[in-house]
């Protein structure tokens, strides 16, 4: 797994395919799970994680480097999920069903889903938070990205991430209590 410099130096070199290749093996996974907290299912996830990786891949020649590496990819695969799931809420209001009822049926039926009942209660709760609380969440909690990070991945203050990360907190906290005690 080369650092993300490296990675650069070899599309500055010309060599595209295997800085592409590099970027594949480095970010596949951490990607594929950013994405699957916040799309809900594998099948998803993967398609979005695909669209990731043709927009990455058709944007490097434009990679200017304003931004590194890292949150440019993350970026991506944010924007992909964020309109993925517009997508999803739109058909979710055509057919009359909350989202969150979706999303929650979804981790239901998840054969990929290994976790108790705790964990499965905690992901849908997660799921049903409003996009944005659920974004910051994810990345803030499960990829511990500094707020920072997250702001240049979300073009978004650090101050109003910390107060959707407090809010989503405070949402699932009091679920949790709620429904365990």
């Amino acid at each position: 797994m080369l650092e993300d410099g490296k990675i650069i130096e070899l599309f500055e070199d010309g060599r595209t395919e295997e800085a592409f290749n590099n970027i594949v093996s480095s970010y596949k996974e951490r990607l594929y799970w950013h994405i699957r907290r916040m799309a809900g299912n594998h099948d998803d996830a993967d398609d979005i994680l695909q669209n990731t990786f043709v927009k990455i891949w058709a944007g490097l020649p434009s990679f200017r480097g304003e931004s590194r590496l890292f949150t440019w990819i993350y970026r991506i695969a944010t924007n992909e999920v964020i309109t993925f799931l517009g997508k999803k809420r739109l058909r979710a209001c055509l057919s009359f069903k909350p989202y969150s009822a979706i999303a929650a049926a979804e981790i239901e039926a998840d054969p990929y889903f290994d976790g108790d009942a705790i964990t499965r209660k905690l992901y849908k709760t997660i799921a049903s938070l409003p996009s944005k609380q659920r974004i910051v969440f994810n990345m803030r909690y499960f990829d511990e990205m500094k707020y920072e990070d997250m702001s240049e991945i979300l073009g978004t203050s650090v101050g109003a991430l910390k107060a959707s990360y407090h809010h989503a907190y405070k949402k699932i906290v009091a679920q949790m209590k709620e429904n365990f005690g």
